[in-house]
Formats: C-alpha cells, sequence, structure tokens
C-alpha cells in the first residue's frame, strides 16, 4: 500500500455506522426501564436508523455523484455525531427514535461514499488490499455490535453507546479532509429526489403498518390507511423511475430474474439471519436475568460461525455458482430459525445455541456471495447501481423483519397475557409482571411468543432461499469447458473487479 490515510478514513466511519445498527440490540431492556419506552418505541429504535439507512442510500449516492462524494461523506458523518449526542441526551423514547433517524440519514451520506471514495484514493494492487480490508473491517464491525454494546451497557450505561461516537467522529472527519481527495460522478448527471421520497415514503409507511398491526390490530384503521400510503407510494416510485432520466433504481433491472432473485435473497437474508435478535436479547436478560454482557455473548455462535464459514468458503467454494452459494445459505439461515423454535417456560440460553450456529453457517455462505451475485447479472455499467441496491434491500429486509416478528411475537403472547400485560412483557417489563401474572405464566407466554417469531423467520428464510434457487440460474457451459456469461455479460463467480465488488461486506446486517 502506498499509503493508509485514506482508507483508515473511510474505515473509521464504515466500522462506526455499522457498529451502530447491531449495538443497540442488547441495550433494549435498559433502555426500556430509563425511558418507560415500549415495545413498539424499542422496535422504532432500531428500525428507525435502519429504515432511513435503507431508504435513502440510493439518493444521497446520487447526490454525492453531483456535490462530491468527501464533502457528503464529511457532512454525513457530523450529521450522524450530532444525532448520536441526541441519542445519548434524550430524556424519553420519543427523541430517541427522532435521533435514530437522524443518525441514519448520516449514516447514508456515509455509507453511499465510501466505496467511491476508495475507488478514486486508489488504483491497481493498492485498490484490491484496501477493498479487502474495507470488507473485513465491514465484517467485524456487525459481528462486534452487541458485544460493544453489552460492555458499554453494563459498564457506564447504555447512552455511552452512543457518546462512543462523538470522538470517533471527529476523527473520522479531520483525516478525512486531510488525506482523502475529493471525487465527483459523471457531469450532467441529475439527482431523483423524487424517487428518493417517493421511495422512503414507501419503506417507512409498509414498516410503520406492520409495527402499529402489532399494536392495534391488521384490520384497525390507522394499519389499514398506513399501509394504503405505502400501496400509493411504491405505485408513485414506480411512475416516477419509469420517467426519469437518472432514476434510482433502473426498473428494466427487475426483469432480469438473475438480479431480482438476488434482491429476494437481499431481503430474506437480513430480515431471517437478524431481524429476530432484539427479541432474543430482551428474553434473555428480562426472562432469564442475565447481564448484558452475557447475553450478548450467547450471540456469539452465529457471528463467530459466519466468519470460519466465509473465511473457509472464500477457498474451498471458489468457482460454486453464487445461486447455489446463496440459495444453500438461505435454507440453512431458514432451517436455523425453525430450530430456534423449541423453547418453553424451563428453557435456558443453551436451547438457542444450535440454530444460532446453523443460521451462522448460512450466513457464512450468503454474505460474501450476495455483492457479486448482483453484479454478475446486470451490465457493466449498472454495477454501481445493483450494488447499491442490495446495500438498500439489506437494511430494508432488517427494518421489516423486526417489524414483522415483533408483531407476530406480541400476537402470540395476547392470547396467553392480555393485550397490555403483553406489549409490557415483550418490551422489557417481564420482571414488573411476575408478581401479577406468575413468573411461570410470563415464561411460558415468551417461549410462545418467541417460537412463533421464530417460525416466520424460518419460513422468510426458506421461501427466500427456493427463490434464489429457482431465479438465479447458473450460467451456462460455454464451448472449451469455461463459465459463459452470466445475465449481464459477467462470468457467474467472476465478479469484475470494481469498488463496488464488495458493497454487501461479509457479515453485516
Amino acid at each position: 500500500m502506498r499509503t493508509w490515510g485514506p482508507l483508515t478514513a473511510v474505515c473509521l466511519g464504515t466500522f462506526m455506522l455499522l457498529l451502530d445498527v447491531t449495538i443497540v440490540v442488547v441495550a433494549l431492556p435498559d433502555m426500556a426501564r430509563a425511558l418507560d419506552a415500549s415495545l413498539s418505541d424499542l422496535q422504532w429504535v432500531i428500525d428507525g436508523y435502519a429504515l432511513a439507512l435503507a431508504a435513502l442510500l440510493l439518493g444521497v449516492g446520487a447526490a454525492a455523484d453531483v456535490l462530491g462524494r468527501r464533502r457528503l461523506n464529511v457532512a454525513g458523518t457530523a450529521l450522524f455525531a450530532l444525532a448520536s449526542l441526541g441519542c445519548g441526551l434524550a430524556t424519553n423514547a420519543d427523541v430517541l427514535v427522532a435521533a435514530r433517524a437522524l443518525q441514519g440519514l448520516g449514516a447514508a451520506a456515509m455509507f453511499a461514499t465510501t466505496l467511491p471514495l476508495l475507488g478514486a484514493a486508489y488504483q491497481g494492487r493498492d485498490r484490491s488490499v484496501a477493498l479487502g480490508v474495507w470488507g473485513a473491517v465491514s465484517g467485524a464491525a456487525a459481528a462486534m455490535g452487541p458485544i460493544v454494546g453489552g460492555l458499554l451497557t453494563e459498564g457506564p450505561g447504555w447512552r455511552w453507546i452512543f457518546f462512543v461516537n462523538l470522538p470517533v467522529s471527529v476523527a473520522a472527519m479531520w483525516l478525512t479532509l486531510r488525506v482523502v481527495p475529493e471525487s465527483k460522478g459523471q457531469a450532467g448527471r441529475r439527482v431523483d429526489w423524487a424517487g428518493t421520497v417517493t421511495f422512503a415514503l414507501f419503506a417507512g409507511a409498509l414498516t410503520y403498518g406492520v409495527v402499529r398491526a402489532g399494536s392495534e390490530g391488521w384490520t384497525s384503521a390507522p394499519t389499514v390507511v398506513t399501509l394504503a400510503v405505502a400501496v400509493l407510494a411504491l405505485a408513485a416510485f414506480v411512475a416516477v423511475e419509469r420517467r426519469v432520466a437518472h432514476p434510482l433504481l433502473d426498473l428494466k433491472l427487475l426483469r432480469m430474474p438473475a438480479f431480482t432473485g438476488v434482491l429476494v435473497g437481499a431481503i430474506g437474508y437480513n430480515a431471517a439471519a437478524f431481524g429476530l435478535m432484539p427479541y432474543l436479547s430482551i428474553w434473555l436478560q428480562t426472562v432469564l436475568g442475565m447481564s448484558p454482557v452475557t447475553g450478548s455473548l450467547v450471540m456469539l455462535p452465529l457471528a463467530a460461525t459466519s466468519f470460519v464459514v466465509a473465511a473457509i468458503g472464500g477457498r474451498l467454494l471458489h468457482g460454486v455458482p453464487a445461486r447455489l452459494t446463496i440459495g444453500v445459505g438461505l435454507l440453512l439461515i431458514g432451517a436455523g430459525g425453525v430450530a430456534l423454535a423449541v423453547l418453553d417456560a424451563g428453557s435456558s440460553w443453551g436451547a438457542l445455541v444450535p440454530g444460532l450456529t446453523l443460521a451462522g453457517v448460512g450466513t457464512g455462505l450468503v454474505s460474501p456471495a450476495l455483492g457479486g451475485a448482483a453484479l454478475a447479472a446486470v451490465p457493466p455499467a449498472n454495477s454501481g447501481m445493483a450494488g447499491g441496491a442490495v446495500n438498500t434491500f439489506r437494511q430494508l429486509g432488517y427494518a421489516l423483519g423486526v417489524a414483522v416478528f415483533g408483531t407476530v411475537l406480541t400476537s402470540r403472547m395476547q392470547d396467553t397475557l392480555g393485550h397490555d400485560a403483553a406489549h409490557t412483557v415483550a418490551g422489557g417489563g417481564a420482571s414488573a409482571m411476575r408478581g401479577t401474572l406468575g413468573d411461570h405464566a410470563v415464561r411460558t407466554a415468551f417461549a410462545s411468543g418467541l417460537n412463533a417469531a421464530a417460525v416466520v423467520a424460518g419460513v422468510v428464510g426458506l421461501a427466500a432461499g427456493a427463490a434464489v434457487l429457482v431465479m438465479v440460474r447458473s450460467a451456462r457451459t460455454a464451448p472449451g469447458g469455461t463459465s459463459g456469461a452470466a445475465p449481464g455479460g459477467a462470468p457467474e463467480g467472476k465478479v469484475p473487479a470494481t469498488a463496488e465488488r464488495v458493497t454487501a461486506s461479509r457479515a453485516q446486517p
């Protein structure tokens, strides 16, 4: 490497923004007690960030091509830092959720510009080294999130989950301004603001409607109206994308079954693999009485297994079609979800290990292959759009998974405990309800709700895996035994060496 400065600056910001996707999971029970937060509040603490990141990623990336990538990266980091301060100082759940959404906006500006900045700063072998380091840092951030969150929550307190971002943000901004060169996209490109707004409205309304369904029912007026808004926003987005000169997502790409299959795999992957984690954390801490640190360590089988499989699989599975690695990986994640649905009133944390380990194996297969499969499915000119779309759908899948599984959890618990008690227990208030309902009733109801949510997560993973196996067809063998071109011209399993190659990092949610 000629110089490590730009890579260090970019990796600082990337590590921080991806850490914040999962770092709050272990802190949810403490947040609920400190802020008197409900289950829906806790869902939005997670989804507010993930949704803003998903909904704005493509639009902000296009804006960065016009306004300057370094400029927008630094502005996004500054906003992320200010929002982190707001999160740490929040006096109620509404302020925390609003600050988390602002964090997501800043994170979108940072994430959308990281790879283009690296692509402009490095060439040749140095670029390959930089992208490899960036991918490793991205995977480490997601895996370390729950553990770092547990240490900070049990130590100085959950607010330091956000305060710790301040010095890191300052360092990242200073280093970026000092060593990272400015770069822009092609001249004459215009930002699709209408597409950005309509997609954000669709994603937000859809997730909000699912969360409301958990508290008010699927047939309630607020739920129906919100979901109707989501449908109208999606229709508006499609209409806009058909007419603009520079769309966020070229809808013609969706006519390619391979690309559509990868997007289905992306949204199903993050939902099935990570969407249940917040509720497992609440169960471990409030029902089983584990500390934040020990509760976070229970999640290690998933993270550790995924890293080992990704490292070994990269060598042993070279040349295996992405259709198989992604499809089989998703089937394993789905099987892991079903394997988690074995809880009862007497279950301990050990009951989670087989399912988490199985899901970890699937995660190690899927995550490294998603980005490459997306690029192989589209023409080279659309590689940046394909990479951004995969990241967008992954974060949207995480947000929807948290919303859907929370709704399933509370719906099942309501059958046993009643509406208000179910939401209190699921929101981290299990200890408060033990005196009224009895310890056995609380344990039974929570276990039943988690089982139902785990089965749904498993079905999502299995369905996404089947879709990938059907839609992402293997390239035909060309004369001479070489792999033929996948739709879009890139040989399957051989991804062009572009900056977008690792857009979907190894183990991030």
